[in-house]
């Protein structure tokens, strides 16, 4: 009797944002609007084998209490303008960049999307987000935003949409005129006719078919609605359930779906966010997770946090001091965030639990919660983990996060990349030519345009249909 083969790993190399992972105040932290960094950055990624580089997108400045929140670093450089200097700089791993189907338009953004793909040469990928606020929602002239149960139907109709503009070119639809170049074929191209719920389209697409036909699509939603997205829609889920059991119950879910929609089970990978230490021994890792959580977690930064709870200004509170003997406020502390008192009222009875039981200040308690990393050991422990969870079905790879730009990933592809290649479960070379699709092992045929009903969204398809 034969043992099945081992599952190989996927990894996604995650270039820091703008959040409390990533240690800005470290002496060797490059700039987020330098193209060095993203080069180093990517460069190191590819040299580790990596399936894909993946960019998160800011839409605004975040805001705290009123006022640009001066804990962040400076700048949200434009995802799409980033993927396409990389795409020049990289010859295999894919480039993926977050974009909004709340606050872009289609027959736009598919262009730039197919333009990416054929100048990578089939390399792009598209993580749809929808956008959930009217304060990201005043940057654009329709303003405001859209209630819960709407924002996966446009989703859905913006994704179905961009894959009938990718497929209206014919493969064949530019045809070789001898002596005079290359003429383009008047029935090669479909003009697209296109009324809906959320959008109201008449155009041809002028971007040819792309070397991928789409570029990959990504999803992060995590409630029903986002997971039946995921499964009608997504090739890749960029999960939160990191933890092993949690990420189990969650790969089980979303993976039983696929077959109601007419998919198999490996056109979908799941890919929850790891964060990561490496250290000479055991103890030595342990001790710089220490560090990395402090400096994560500055005082000021563990006030902040907590204000974001109670809803309320709380600059005269002691971090190092006891949480505050305070009811929950109604101030709007971060833009873009809605109070809600019951759901304030809840997790401040559960931060004063965990408080009190372990005796913590403000500043502990806020370390405990927001930086336990993922993977703490030496580079084998580390491989031995991910490995687990691959052959443990509760992931089928990670999309690693470093705290540190733009070598915070050096340590994990020097010492964690060779243990992995060392027990079989992660490529030695990438594959010459290879479009993303082809790197990650998914089926060469992507979920198509149609809804698995037959009948296009906009059209009177329904989500999850």
């Amino acid at each position: 009797m034969t043992s099945s083969p081992l599952k190989q790993v996927h990894l996604a190399a995650h270039f820091p944002g703008v959040n409390n992972t990533t240690i800005w105040t470290d002496p060797d932290a490059g700039s987020q609007i330098d193209l060095a960094s993203f080069r180093t950055f990517a460069e190191t990624a590819e040299r580790g084998r990596f399936d894909y580089l993946f960019l998160a997108e800011g839409l605004r400045l975040r805001e705290h209490k009123g006022r640009i929140h001066e804990l962040d670093v400076v700048g949200r450089p434009n995802t799409l303008v980033i993927l396409a200097a990389l795409a020049s700089l990289t010859t295999h791993i894919g480039l993926v960049g977050t974009l909004s189907s709340t606050f872009n338009e289609p027959a736009d953004l598919a262009r730039q999307l197919a333009t990416l793909d054929h100048l990578s040469g089939g390399r792009a990928g598209w993580n749809v987000v929808t956008s959930s606020d009217a304060f990201h929602g005043q940057n654009f002239r329709r303003g405001g935003f859209l209630e819960y149960s709407e924002r996966y139907e446009r989703a859905e109709e913006f994704v179905r949409l961009s894959k009938r503009l990718w497929d209206s070119w014919e493969s064949d639809a530019i045809a070789a005129n001898p002596g005079r170049g290359e003429y383009l074929r008047q029935d090669g191209v479909q003009r697209i006719n296109h009324v809906g719920k959320h959008f109201d389209i008449e155009t041809i697409s002028n971007v040819p078919r792309s070397p991928q036909r789409y570029p990959v699509i990504v999803q992060a939603g995590d409630s029903p609605a986002g997971r039946d997205f995921a499964s009608a829609n997504a090739e890749i889920i960029f999960s939160l359930h990191a933890a092993f059991e949690d990420g189990k119950r969650f790969f089980d879910d979303v993976k039983s779906r696929l077959p109601a929609v007419g998919r198999s089970k490996d056109s979908l990978l799941i890919m929850p966010a790891a964060t990561f230490v490496v250290g000479d021994s055991e103890a030595d890792a342990r001790e710089r997770s220490r560090e990395e959580a402090l400096a994560q977690i500055s005082p000021q930064t563990a006030i902040a946090m907590l204000e974001q709870v109670w809803g309320r200004d709380l600059s005269d509170v002691d971090p190092d001091g006891p949480l505050p003997d305070l009811e929950p406020g109604d101030q709007l502390i971060r833009a873009g965030q809605a109070n809600d008192l019951s759901k304030q009222r809840a997790q401040i009875s559960k931060f004063r639990e965990i408080a009190e039981r372990e005796s913590l200040s403000v500043r502990e308690l806020m370390l405990k919660l927001n930086t336990r990393h993922t993977f703490v050991g030496t580079g084998s422990h580390i491989a031995d983990e991910i490995s687990r969870y691959v052959q443990g079905g509760a992931a089928d790879g990670f999309v690693i996060v470093p705290s540190l730009i733009p070598n915070g990933l050096d340590r994990f592809v020097d010492e964690v990349i060779p243990e992995l290649q060392e027990r079989g479960v992660y490529r030695e070379e990438y594959t010459p030519g290879a479009t993303l699709r082809e790197t990650l092992g998914l089926p060469s045929e992507p979920p198509s345009a149609e809804a698995p009903s037959g009948q296009l969204l906009g059209t009177g398809g329904a989500v999850g249909a």
